[in-house]
């Protein structure tokens, strides 16, 4: 998807005093970053333009988020976003400029967080030496495990089917737990679920929103996520290890 150049962003970024370049230094101290330390902390992977983000934030302001992105572009309509939502400079929120790939430079377990968001990420779909990219492969599960605490949760969401039923079995190696599953969020009932673009225009178009809550268990992964390969046997055994569990 390309993203339009905003001249202005950057400097009302830069301006921005809850907006963080350099998250590497804030490894391990993100709490400290906040006027209210001792709340609990959530961590959005790939925020975007943060429409839902927005109406997050300011529906709790007794949680501290930090919602990470890698284009400074969408992270300035983030900013605006949630200033206008928030009706102000909001005090529980971060905006982090980083490559989500790499997150485990910019956090660790002392972080501690309660709460990752993952929503509508890229499926990487289009060829198989592509899904290594996913932000729920293997790989990336590893690196949110440390900066997680025991029992912590991974929100996901996707319109997309072939990315919804290969997390769930990313999920299942990687030590995770599911705790709550539904393939047509919109008519599950689901509270609170704050919407973001691109939820309601698949909404629109009819495309049900596949939804799981993934919970962090002691059981480590015992393989190399680096070299992890998906097989059809792995990930029929995967399921249905995941899906028993509920």
């Amino acid at each position: 998807m390309h993203i339009r150049k905003k001249k202005w962003a950057r400097p009302e970024l830069n301006a921005c005093a809850w907006y963080e370049n350099d998250g590497e230094k804030r490894k391990g101290h993100w709490r400290e970053a906040f006027p209210r330390p001792e709340a609990p902390l959530h961590l959005e992977m790939g925020c975007g333009k943060g429409v839902s983000t927005a109406k997050m934030a300011a529906a709790n302001p007794d949680i501290n988020y930090v919602a990470a992105d890698i284009s400074n572009d969408v992270l300035g309509d983030a900013r605006r976003n949630l200033v206008r939502e928030c009706g102000g400079e909001p005090d529980n929120i971060m905006i982090l400029s980083c490559d989500i790939c790499f997150i485990d430079r910019y956090f660790d377990q002392r972080d501690g967080a309660e709460r990752i968001y993952i929503s509508f990420c890229n499926p990487w779909t289009e060829r198989p030496k592509h899904e290594k990219r996913r932000l729920t492969h293997p790989r990336q599960l590893i690196q949110y495990r440390r900066m997680l605490r025991d029992g912590g949760e991974i929100w996901f969401k996707t319109d997309d089917d072939r990315l919804f039923e290969d997390s769930l079995a990313y999920f299942a190696l990687c030590g995770f737990e599911l705790r709550y599953l539904t393939r047509d969020l919109a008519g599950s009932g689901f509270e609170p679920n704050y919407l973001s673009e691109h939820e309601i225009m698949y909404m629109e178009k009819g495309v049900p929103i596949k939804f799981a809550i993934l919970r962090k268990t002691p059981e480590e992964p015992d393989f190399d996520p680096t070299r992890f390969r998906l097989t059809p046997g792995v990930k029929k055994n995967a399921l249905e290890k995941i899906l028993q569990g509920m």
